[in-house]
C-alpha cells in the first residue's frame, strides 16, 4: 500500500487524500441523516435553523453539503486520472460532479427535515399565543413580516399577515388571532403594558 502511494504524483495524491477522508465523514452523515432526519450537532449553527423555523431553510452550504462536495470531487478526480485526462480537464469534471452532489444533498436533507417537521407542528396551537414582530408586518395585509412565537414548547419563526391600520413594526407585541389556509399567521398588536414579560408556557 505505502509502495502503491508513494509511486504516486502529488496531484494523484491530493485527491486520494481527499476521498478517503471525505467519504469516511460522509458515509457517517449519510446514515445518521437517515436515521434521525438530522444529526444534531453535527452541522452547529447553521442546521440549528431547523429547530427554530418551520420553514425549513434550503441549507446549500452546510457541513453536510461540502462533505458530500468533496466526497464525489475527489472520486469523480481520480476517475479522471485513471481515464487520463489532464489536471485542467479533471479538476473541471471533478468540480462539477461535486456541485451536483452538492445540490442533492441539499435537497434530500431538505426534505427529510421537512417531512420530520410537518409531522409535529400543528400551526393551530399558536392561536392565543403571544409573540413578538422580528420582521415589519404591513398594515391591512399590505405586506408579509415575520413573528417569533412559542408553539409547542419552542420558538418558532412564522410569516404572519395583520388587520392594523398601520404597520407593525420590529419588536411590537403581537397576539395570533388566526392561521389562513395557507399557514401564514394573522396577528393583531397587543398594549405592551398589558402584556406579561414572563414567558408564556406554549401549546
Amino acid at each position: 500500500m505505502e509502495d502503491w502511494f508513494s509511486t504516486l504524483s502529488l496531484f494523484e495524491k491530493s485527491y486520494w487524500v481527499i476521498a478517503g477522508i471525505s467519504s469516511t465523514i460522509f458515509v457517517f452523515v449519510l446514515i445518521t441523516t437517515f436515521l434521525i432526519g438530522d444529526a444534531d450537532g453535527v452541522d452547529g449553527d447553521v442546521d440549528a435553523e431547523i429547530e427554530s423555523d418551520t420553514g425549513i431553510g434550503f441549507q446549500f452550504f452546510s457541513f453536510k453539503n461540502l462533505v458530500a462536495f468533496f466526497t464525489i470531487f475527489s472520486w469523480a478526480g481520480i476517475s479522471c486520472i485513471d481515464a487520463g485526462y489532464g489536471k485542467g480537464v479533471t479538476i473541471v469534471v471533478s468540480t462539477i460532479a461535486g456541485l451536483i452532489m452538492m445540490t442533492i444533498m441539499a435537497t434530500l436533507i431538505y426534505y427529510i427535515n421537512k417531512l420530520v417537521s410537518s409531522g409535529t407542528l400543528k400551526l393551530e396551537n399558536a392561536i392565543g399565543n403571544v409573540g413578538e414582530v422580528y420582521l415589519t408586518i404591513g398594515a391591512n395585509r399590505s405586506k408579509m413580516g415575520k413573528v417569533h412565537v412559542n408553539i409547542q414548547g419552542a420558538l418558532r419563526e412564522l410569516d404572519a399577515l395583520a388587520d392594523s391600520q398601520e404597520n407593525l413594526k420590529t419588536g411590537t407585541v403581537i397576539e395570533v388571532k388566526e392561521i389562513t389556509g395557507t399557514g401564514i399567521l394573522i396577528v393583531q398588536p397587543i398594549n405592551k403594558n398589558n402584556y406579561d414579560k414572563t414567558p408564556l408556557i406554549a401549546k
